[in-house]
This record gives structure tokens, C-alpha cells and sequence, in this order.
């Protein structure tokens, strides 16, 4: 879910030609690693209910990068840790109405000062909460108000939050929701502009989305440089959309279909090139992900290969974050962070999590 820096970008090729509606079934033998993946680090708990991580990565100093996840409750928060899984009190954000998913981006202008930004959905107020990085200030008025106009039950309550930051420096939220309608507009896309005062408004410009009706939409992932949006259509496979909102609301594709025990939850991405890399879906009931290719085949760019299923120690995990960027001695090739439902978030070493069959960046 991490929006890269500047600094980190990889240099960014076309985005491919269209395809439509491609269910993709996966063949051929898959390595399944018999040995549980243990964590290097695990964090301090959060105080109710861990749910969701966001990696950010500081510019300056990669090895002061902070780790900021939520705390799924009614009085639940934004916690933050460091690279060690200390909590950092004095950063943490307390008082949010059961705040579900958060994401980074970094960029963001405001007063004419390009901001970074931490932007979580709190589901019982139907609003985005939006913080400043790295000091965790609030930078939108107290909230900005989604899926305004619905009325069905649980339409409202906010979920998934994904953050696209487009070539051309325009920067979405694209917002999920407990439950929506099965016509082609479960999720809403917002464009994110300073409101002249330095606090952030959010203006819509689409609505998107096939959903199964199986269960829900929560997990929500952007591939910045191509221009991709994934998503968990819990109990039915993940989806692929354009990310920009002028492309249009095709479906890409459908894959990540079948072999999973329970819902489909968090998706990463782990880039190995501008182009190559590879999709990690939380199969949450098995506690392990399964790991897709990113960059499709020559044929099919929309063919994403099932390469290798993980497991892990984390428990039950709803949510989970990669960065591919060295950022200390223990992470040198990236950090892969995942919920587990014992109030904490895991720190996997890349390589760990790559094994002999994926790539690392050296």
C-alpha cells in the first residue's frame, strides 16, 4: 500500500495497452514452503484491536522510517512504531472512531509545502482522517465526508483507503466501505487538493468497482508506476482496475480465485524493477499470502502467475505493507509488515518472505 518518495521511485514505462474482463486461472506446480516465516521484530501491542500498517519511509534518514498502524476500536487510534516495533507515544493519535485501514503518500501540497501524509478511513463518523508525516498533525478539518447521498445500511461505513499518486503529480484516495451495491460502484475515488488554507478537501471523480456480494471490499492496493488498482473482493478473488479516473472503469482482471481458506485480505507490492515484482494477497484464515506475479506475461499483462504461497507466524492477518528500499542493517533488501490479531504488527526480512524463488533489490 506504501506510496513511494521521490527519491525511491523506480523510472516509471508506459502503462500497458487495455485488456477486458480477464479471469485468470493459474496453472503449473506452485511452491508452497513447508517452514512458518518467523518475524525479526514484533511490535509492541496496540491497546484494543491491531487491524492495518502503513510503511513510511523518511526521505532523510531511511533508518528513522516509521511504521504506523491502526487500532480497530470505537475509541481505537493511529499507533506508530519504529524500525525496532517501539511504540512512539508521543506520535500516536488517540480518540478515532474505529479507525480501519491507513495508507501513506508522500507530496501532498499544502501552503505551497509539498506534505506527507498518513490518511486513515474512520468508519463510525463515515469520514478520512488525514495527518501530517512525520509529526502525526491533522491536516483536515477535522474530517472529510464519504459516499455522501447513500442511505443503505453499513454504505457508509468506511473501510479500505488506498492512495494514487498519478505522473502528472495529482494525488486520489480511493475509499472502500463495509458493504455497497453490486452495479459497478462499491468504490469512490477522490481527488486530494489543498482547500487554501492548508488543510486538505476531497472532491469526487468516480465511482468504480464489481463487487461478488460474497462479504466485503476492505483491502485496497495502488501500483503507482503502472497504474493499477487491486483489490480484495473477500471470498472471491482480487480485481484490477485503472487507477486513473480518465482510463475508465473496465475490469483488467480477475484473479486469486481459487485455493484460499477464508477472506482475501491485505495486498502488497513489492517492486523489483519499474515494471516487475510481485503481488502479495493475505489468505487470512490459512495465516499465510500468496504471491502473484506483477508484471503479467508478454501475451497477457493482466496474467498474474501464482509464483509461491507464504506462511507466516502472524495471526489471522487483515493487513499488510512492503517497501523494497533498503532502510537499516536488518533491512537491507525491504520490510514487509503484517497484522496479527494479538494486538500486534510483524517486521519480515524481504529475503525471508523471497526465499530462493523471488527476487531482492540489492
Amino acid at each position: 500500500m506504501l506510496r513511494y518518495p521521490i527519491k525511491f521511485l523506480l523510472l516509471a514505462l508506459p502503462v500497458l495497452a487495455a485488456g477486458c474482463n480477464h479471469k485468470i486461472t493459474n496453472t503449473g506446480a506452485v511452491a508452497m514452503d513447508s517452514a512458518i516465516v518467523q518475524p525479526i521484530i514484533v511490535s509492541e501491542k496496540v491497546q484494543f484491536d491491531s487491524d492495518d500498517p502503513a510503511i513510511w519511509v523518511n526521505p532523510q534518514d531511511a533508518s528513522k522510517s516509521l511504521v504506523i498502524g491502526t487500532d480497530k476500536a470505537t475509541e481505537g487510534g493511529l499507533y506508530v512504531f519504529d524500525l525496532q516495533g517501539k511504540i512512539q507515544h508521543n506520535l500516536v493519535v488517540k480518540g478515532l472512531k474505529r479507525p480501519n485501514n491507513v495508507d501513506v503518500a508522500y507530496g501532498l501540497m499544502l501552503n505551497g509545502k509539498a506534505t506527507d501524509i498518513a490518511i486513515t478511513t474512520e468508519r463510525f463518523t463515515h469520514k478520512l482522517r488525514i495527518f501530517s508525516l512525520p509529526d502525526l498533525k491533522p491536516v483536515d478539518n477535522g474530517g472529510l465526508a464519504m459516499f455522501e447521498g447513500e442511505t443503505a445500511p453499513e454504505f457508509r461505513d468506511l473501510m479500505g483507503i488506498s492512495i494514487y499518486t498519478s505522473k502528472a503529480g495529482k494525488m486520489y484516495a480511493i475509499v472502500g466501505r463495509k458493504t455497497g451495491p453490486k452495479d459497478g460502484t462499491y468504490l469512490w475515488q477522490y481527488l486530494l487538493t489543498d482547500d487554501g488554507t492548508g488543510h486538505v478537501k476531497a472532491k469526487l471523480v468516480r465511482k468504480f468497482g464489481q463487487y461478488s456480494g460474497k462479504k466485503e471490499i476492505e483491502a485496497i492496493a495502488v501500483d503507482n508506476e503502472l497504474g493499477y488498482i487491486y483489490y480484495s473482493d473477500e471470498q472471491f478473488g482480487v480485481r484490477q482496475y485503472y487507477a486513473d479516473p480518465e482510463k475508465g472503469n473496465e475490469e483488467l482482471a480477475l484473479f486469486a480465485t481459487t485455493g484460499f481458506k477464508e477472506d482475501h485480505e491485505g495486498i502488497s507490492i513489492y517492486k523489483t524493477s519499474a515494471t516487475e515484482g510481485y503481488i502479495l494477497v493475505s489468505d487470512q484464515g490459512a495465516n499465510q499470502f500468496h504471491i502473484f506475479n506483477r508484471a503479467g506475461t508478454t501475451k497477457n499483462p493482466y496474467a498474474h502467475e501464482l509464483l509461491k504461497v507464504v506462511k507466516v507466524s502472524a495471526n489471522h492477518s487483515d493487513g499488510s505493507d512492503v517497501v523494497n528500499v533498503p532502510l537499516n542493517d536488518t533491512f537491507k533488501h525491504g520490510l514487509f509488515v503484517v497484522m496479527s490479531d494479538d494486538r500486534t504488527f510483524h517486521y519480515y526480512r524481504w529475503e525471508d518472505i523471497a526465499g530462493k524463488k523471488l527476487k531482492i533489490n540489492q
